[in-house]
């Protein structure tokens, strides 16, 4: 596993933000590892829940009023999270100097042989066993 960034950069990372050269592994591996959905939605909502508690300061009304719309505000953010996943991905590795296909190819790498064994049962379900062959 490539080093990781200090705790100030990864806060920073964590906040949105762009991290040196020499952590371009480490970004790679932050989106490409088994874990990086998961990593994905802690990020977005570390950045959504900086702003929550201003939103319940600043609103006007009632506690439970204020307190059901930033409730509200939260899993509609990462309900978008969700949903530009893949997009938000790639961008963060193109921000790290990645060309588009590498998360992929990373991802791709990670898993080469369930993917093999995935190819091998289909072709031995649907194929007859054989290569190429139509049933």
């Amino acid at each position: 596993m490539p080093a990781r960034p200090s705790v100030p950069l990864l806060a920073w990372y964590l906040l949105g933000g762009r991290l040196p050269a020499r952590h371009r592994e480490w970004v790679l591996h932050d989106v490409s590892c088994d874990r990086w959905v998961l990593r994905h939605f802690v990020r977005s909502f570390v950045q959504i829940s900086l702003i929550a508690p201003l939103l319940y300061l600043v609103v006007p009304g009632p506690v439970w009023v204020r307190a059901c719309a930033v409730l509200l505000g939260l899993l509609v953010g990462m309900q978008y999270a969700l949903w530009f996943l893949d997009g938000s991905v790639e961008r963060r590795a193109a921000r790290a100097g990645w060309p588009p296909e590498a998360v992929k190819a990373a991802r791709d790498a990670l898993h080469a042989e369930e993917l093999a064994a995935a190819k091998a049962r289909y072709e031995a379900r649907w194929r007859g066993g054989r290569p190429g062959s139509r049933p």
